[in-house]
């Protein structure tokens, strides 16, 4: 069993890959293993309850890095609106740096798929949205805006964002999410 530093990281960065990719279903564990480069007994010694413990692992990951990616933007000395553009223009370089390869909406595989698999991914699944839309309600609820109106904005803006990804992605285009930016200030002007 190889206790490598990396060999965890190799798992999940491969799994979280591979379950973008293909799907939770169309994923196996033989498959995350041999990707990955590491010995079936390094997936079963940090993930002893398999698949599930292993794609929520996953989950709370891509949660992190949207995040602190989306708080980079929103924490700036720029009005919500501003930040949120900003936001999603990157989005447009990533998708066009990327050749649109590699990116994948969250609520593609994961919102879809795994919440209908069993009750704690949904949890989790939820919870990432939430952890999302409180960043940017957050820095609504500082500009002052209503508590009620700040949680619905915030919510739409997510929705619009993972939206607009998936139209990209499935076009090949960048239009989706130029049109996303542009309807920001609309939205939480």
């Amino acid at each position: 069993m190889s206790n490598k530093p990396n060999a965890r990281e190799a798992i999940v960065d491969t799994a979280s890959r591979l379950f973008f990719t293909q799907g939770y279903h169309a994923t196996g564990l033989s498959q995350i293993i041999k990707d990955s480069d590491s010995p079936k007994g390094s997936l079963y010694y940090y993930f002893p309850h398999g698949k599930e413990e292993l794609a929520l692992t996953c989950i709370h990951k891509t949660s992190e890095i949207v995040v602190r990616q989306l708080k980079q933007y929103v924490e700036k000395d720029v009005a919500v609106e501003q930040a949120v553009q900003d936001f999603i223009l990157q989005m447009v370089r990533d998708a066009e740096e990327s050749d649109y390869k590699g990116m994948v909406p969250f609520s593609f595989w994961v919102a879809v798929e795994t919440s209908c698999i069993s009750e704690e991914l949904r949890k989790a699944c939820q919870a990432v949205f939430k952890d999302w839309q409180d960043v940017i309600l957050q820095r609504l609820l500082e500009e002052g805006t209503d508590a009620e109106l700040a949680a619905d904005k915030a919510s739409v803006v997510v929705s619009l964002f993972e939206g607009a990804l998936l139209q990209t992605l499935t076009c090949r285009s960048t239009g989706p999410l130029l049109a996303a930016a542009r309807m920001i200030p609309g939205l939480l002007g």
